[in-house]
């Protein structure tokens, strides 16, 4: 059984503009088996369809065509989320809360037991249990996205879908996400990661899709692009450049 996988996943959005109506594919026919225990990253350049892939399954966006599943169960479900913790690319809290009341109050909005002791925890493993009673006001953007990373994880998710997590960080900062990343790894999390970053990703990911316009047009394992240094820049480069057009449809 896969932690994820889409079958033929179609998100098209109309649009109007004067008498004119408009459709944009989001995704085109995707289909992705993310196996449970990886590291998988969907690359692409931005409209690429990566956020569009993220909410989908997440079910904050019901696909025109095409299924979604999470460990066998059909999404969207309420039962699904529970295996799911989710980072935005660009997340946002209240900024006059400390780092600790935050998760604490993200605990009790979901009804998670012991939210305390659990909001302790994670602040320790994401490195900011010296900073738990810092206002957010006082933290970096790297500070403020492994908070993000924090809350997460405080119902113990078996999936994390983390979107652009080193988006706009300093090298350091990014250097403690990827470190993060590759530690719940080792925990047993699987991780969906998406990212137009391509030297993120291939320090990172055991396996990459290669997303164009909506479209997975190649997936890659790690033994795939190591072969030689840039190689899954070389791919990527290729596929997008030889990529047909999807844009507009007027109807």
């Amino acid at each position: 059984m896969y932690a994820i996988q889409t079958s033929n996943l179609t998100k098209i959005y109309k649009r109007k503009h004067l008498w004119n109506t408009y459709t944009t594919r989001g995704v085109e026919d995707l289909s992705l088996d993310i196996n449970e225990g990886e590291i998988f990253g969907l690359l692409g350049l931005n409209g690429s369809g990566k956020t569009t892939t993220i909410k989908l399954i997440l079910g904050l966006l019901k696909p025109t065509e095409g299924g979604i599943s999470v460990f066998g169960s059909s999404v969207p479900s309420r039962d699904t989320l529970k295996y799911i913790g989710y980072l935005p690319e660009v997340p946002y809290f209240y900024r006059y809360l400390t780092a600790f009341e935050i998760l604490k109050f993200y605990g009790n909005l979901s009804g998670i037991e012991n939210t305390e002791e659990k909001a302790e925890k994670m602040l320790e493993v994401v490195g900011l249990g010296s900073w738990r009673n810092k206002r957010l006001s006082e933290f970096s953007k790297g500070m403020v996205q492994r908070v993000g990373i924090a809350q997460s994880l405080l119902h113990d998710p078996k999936i994390l879908i983390f979107d652009e997590p080193v988006s706009g960080l300093d090298p350091l900062a990014v250097q403690e996400i990827r470190n993060l990343i590759i530690k719940l790894k080792s925990q047993g999390k699987t991780l969906f990661l998406s990212s137009h970053l391509i030297s993120e990703v291939e320090k990172v990911c055991d396996r990459v899709g290669i997303l164009v316009k909506g479209k997975l047009v190649q997936t890659l394992s790690q033994a795939e692009w190591s072969k030689k240094e840039g190689e899954l820049e070389n791919i990527f480069v290729d596929k997008v450049e030889g990529s047909s057009e999807v844009g507009r449809i007027k109807i």
